[in-house]
């Protein structure tokens, strides 16, 4: 009797939300590599708020985030890792959703990151975490 060598649909259509998400995770990465750190600190500022993205830098000052936006400082090394990581999550979620969405999920809390919102475990220095976590989602997870 000859095997049924045809693909069932259910591990096809893990295969394209898989596809989907890593798709997503390069071009969010190439963009957030490509973007100046200004343009970055605007971009959260404007979809996040200052206060918000001032928390995700891990910093007490939210006036600072408005400074590094317009480019009259630049922010601590450490600061600028939780930026860049906000947002190239922040936009994989969108290219995946929305830009609605991905707000919801940056501040809602998230069972795969222990019931904390992303933004604060992007604060927290747990990007690896979050970046896993936006994965699953993407992918229907």
């Amino acid at each position: 009797m000859p095997s049924d060598t045809t693909t069932p649909p259910v591990a096809v259509a893990v295969a394209v939300a898989v596809a989907k998400s890593v798709a997503s995770a390069e071009r969010a990465h190439v963009a957030t590599v490509r973007m100046h750190i200004s343009e970055i600190a605007r971009f959260l500022q404007e979809n996040l708020g200052q206060r918000l993205t001032a928390r995700i830098a891990n910093i007490n000052d939210p006036k600072q985030v408005g400074k590094w936006a317009s480019g009259d400082t630049t922010p601590r090394p450490e600061s600028e890792q939780r930026l860049r990581a906000a947002l190239q999550v922040f936009q994989l979620i969108q290219d995946a959703e929305s830009l609605y969405t991905a707000r919801a999920w940056m501040i809602g809390m998230n069972p795969q990151l222990e019931d904390e919102a992303p933004a604060q475990c992007i604060a927290d220095g747990r990007m690896r975490d979050v970046m896993v976590a936006a994965r699953a989602y993407v992918d229907g997870g």
